[in-house]
Order: C-alpha cells, then structure tokens, then sequence
C-alpha cells in the first residue's frame, strides 16, 4: 500500500522517533511504499533524521510547515501539502503533531485519500494554557476530527481527554502505545561501570536520571527544589539530565543558586542510540513532566529494569504501577518527590523488584513492530469500509 506520514517537524522526540520506526518498518517488513513529510528540524532539539540509519525512509521537506502559527506561512504549507500528495496519491495519510495534524487532514481530505489517520501524542490544549489559547486549539482539533476515518492515541488517557472535550466520540479511537526499539534497553547494563565512571559518578552514588528537552511544563524545576532536601539527607545521591534545550541556561543558574553544582550533570542532546547505556548508568528516573501523552522516557526506563518515579500525568499510570514498577505523585509536588527519590535511594532491593515488574510489564507492549502491525492493519480497516 503507499503511504504518507506526515509530522511538523523530525527534531530528537518520541514522536518523531515512532513515526520513523512506522515509516521504517512499513518499508522493511511489509514491503508498503512510504513518503515522509516533514518541516525542517528548526530548534536546539538536533535533527532525528541526520545519523544513517538502516533503512532509507523517502522524505519531502516542506520549508513552510513550521510549528508555531503563521497565517500566510500555513497556507503556503497547506498547499504544499496538497501538491506533495497529489503528486505522491497514497492510499493512507497518516498525520502526527498538532500542526502537521491539522493541515495534513485538511488536505487529505480535500484530495479525497481514502484513509486517513492522526496519532495524538499529546492532547494540543491542556490546562497550563489560558482559556482563550485553550479553546481555540480545542476547537481546531474538533473541526480536524471530522476530516479524518480514525483517531490513533498513545495512551488510553488521551483518548479520555479528547473525547472529554468533545473533539471526537470513543469509537473512533483506537489505543496504539508507542513502539521502540526494545532490545538495546534489555541489555543496557553493558557497559554500566564504564560510562558511570566517564560521566563522573562513583560507586555508592544513586543517579537519577530525568529524560526531557528542557523546555517548559517538563518540570525539572521542581526535580532542582526536591533536590535541595534529598541531597541534604541523601549525599550519595546524583542527578543525571539528558537532553536540551532553551532553559538550559536557566535551569544551570537556578541549580548554582541552589549551590548543587556537583549534584547535577548535565548530557546535552544525545542521540537516540545513547539513551539506553544512559538508563544503564542511572538507578532509577523520575518525569516531571505536566503534560505528556505517555513519555517514551518511562516505559525506556522499566524495560532496562529502572523504577520510575513520576507525577501523575495523562498516560503516565498506564505503565508506572503504584508500588508495582514506580510511584506516582501529584503534579508539581516537591515533597513527596523528595521523600520518593529518598525512599527509593535508600532500598536497592525494592529497586530492583519495581524494575524488574516494569520490564515484564513493558516487553510486548511496546516493541515498535507490534506498533506498526496494529496501524497498518487499522489502515486496512479503513480502507475496507
């Protein structure tokens, strides 16, 4: 079957990284035809389709498609979009991200495509934005629903929040987790010493490592005021932060105000197939995050055997299991972040029993050619009717 997956923008993300796995495995193991189109990779986030990877996925760059709203700027993306699938005449156009979202489904549509699929990695509006931005995007996403065959959430959490807010009835999602490649992260104890040791931790440090551009509503603002009381009862404990992004600089000063230099290290962007030793090297993670379909970050860390500490967001609950493979916590909570990092530091062994319940829990679940198996037989669904 052809295909086209469309998304804003291909930066270091798990939605741009599930979106390549589909495209990848479409072409390599079902033999479809696929056509990646993106905007370009603007942004401190690194570009996920610069290193070589194993299969050569077609893609179309269209310079207009930009994440932010720019009137004059999306219509030219829009007919962009029209014109690249015209030319292209797929059966299915599957779109992700809310830009990428909206105008691929507008001009799908349009064109008459007899499939077309969005994936919600993360509901567009949430609560951290004011009314009138709120309802406007809730608004675009209802009218957007209505120019697609089927609706694709990450998380059974999203499919609630959108059918909530009136964007589309329960029927027409399907729950589909977001696939990844999940062996490297069964085996990422490999070379656990040696990359402790390059990154400067010793053998009785606990690292806790938090996965997340650093950017806002990820909340590591909250991990550095929790970090101000465990490090006071905990010594031996260390942070370990990867990714980038436009705070950077600011958190790096509110972490020196603090005077917790030595606590935090900073990684910088890392590719993709650095984040499995990463986990390797911590003891367990915490998300903070306030919004996140279901964050890549925390099923990554139970299948290398982490427990997860996380605040109790969208899809977070689907995989950490109070008292099971983590803790959950309220959003934005400072305290009983610090007592869970405590709590968790000072147990290696119920450590390694919630990591190893989470990798049990997550091996089948998210193995990215199950993913890819369940999208395309929704495909064929759609085009059966």
């Amino acid at each position: 079957m052809k295909v086209a997956h469309i998304i804003t923008r291909m930066i270091v993300g798990g939605a741009q990284e599930n979106t390549l796995l589909c495209c990848e495995d479409l072409i390599q193991h079902h033999g479809d035809d696929v056509l990646l189109i993106t905007g370009p990779a603007l942004g401190p986030e690194g570009d996920l389709l610069q290193p070589p990877r194993k299969v050569s996925v077609p893609t179309e760059i269209i310079p207009s498609l930009r994440r932010s709203i720019h009137p004059w700027r999306d219509w030219t993306a829009y007919r962009a979009l029209k014109k690249t699938l015209r030319n292209f005449q797929p059966e299915v156009v599957h779109t992700h991200s809310a830009k990428g979202g909206f105008l691929g489904r507008l001009a799908a549509w349009s064109l008459k495509i007899p499939a077309i699929i969005h994936t919600i990695h993360g509901a567009p509006f949430h609560p951290y934005q004011g009314r009138v931005t709120r309802s406007f995007f809730r608004r675009c996403e209802r009218y957007a629903a209505r120019k697609c065959h089927a609706l694709v959430s990450v998380a059974d959490a999203m499919t609630q929040q959108l059918v909530e807010a009136g964007v589309a009835p329960a029927d027409k999602f399907q729950t589909v987790y977001s696939g990844m490649e999940i062996e490297p992260f069964l085996q990422a104890h490999e070379n656990r010493q040696q990359l402790r040791e390059k990154l400067g931790f010793q053998q009785d440090h606990v690292v806790v490592g938090k996965i997340a551009r650093l950017f806002h509503l990820k909340g590591h603002k909250y991990l550095i005021q929790a970090a101000r009381q465990v490090t006071r009862e905990h010594p031996q404990i260390r942070f370990l932060l990867i990714g980038d992004g436009l705070l950077r600089t600011r958190l790096e000063a509110d972490i020196q105000q603090a005077g917790l230099e030595s606590f935090f290290h900073f990684t910088g962007l890392v590719t993709p197939a650095e984040i499995p030793s990463l986990i390797g090297a911590m003891d367990m993670l915490v998300h903070t995050s306030l919004r996140e379909g279901l964050a890549r970050a925390l099923p990554q860390a139970l299948l290398a055997g982490k427990p997860v500490i996380s605040y109790d967001v969208d899809g977070a609950r689907e995989v950490v299991l109070p008292d099971q493979t983590g803790l959950l916590l309220p959003p934005q909570s400072i305290e009983p972040l610090a007592t869970a990092i405590g709590q968790l530091a000072s147990d290696p062994q119920r450590r390694e029993q919630l990591g190893a319940a989470g990798r049990q829990l997550c091996q089948l679940t998210f193995c990215h050619q199950q993913m890819t198996r369940q999208l395309r037989e929704l495909y064929q669904q759609v085009l059966n009717c």
